[in-house]
């Protein structure tokens, strides 16, 4: 059972440092600020989250397993609504989003709707 328990573990810590990583990859790769966003904000939480349940795997104490449950609870709500709320105040203060081929062009214009 402890065996399977440190293979569950280690395999959710390693899914979640992945998906955190390939998040810093997207925030360098794509080309605009939403798509930046999207893919920081979809990986960072699930990746934060798996990162956790691996802890939480490992974790003998019944007050550290708390704290973590804790911390993924305020993580798996916080994230998503700082996402929206940072999208929301960017496209309210006039930054639209590239479409078609500006975006692969990597051009900063603003494109028009």
């Amino acid at each position: 059972m402890n065996l399977l328990l440190d293979i569950s573990s280690g395999l959710c810590l390693l899914i979640g440092c992945f998906l955190c990583l390939s998040g810093g990859i997207g925030i360098l790769r794509f080309p605009d600020f939403y798509t930046r966003m999207h893919a920081v904000s979809v990986t960072d939480t699930l990746g934060a989250g798996l990162v956790l349940v691996g802890l939480m795997l490992q974790s003998p104490d019944g007050l550290v397993l708390i704290k973590l449950i804790l911390i993924l609870l305020f993580t798996l709500f916080i994230n998503p609504s700082a996402s929206h709320a940072l999208a929301k105040a960017a496209l309210h203060n006039g930054l639209l989003p590239k479409q078609g081929n500006e975006a692969n062009q990597g051009g900063n214009t603003p494109s028009k709707r």
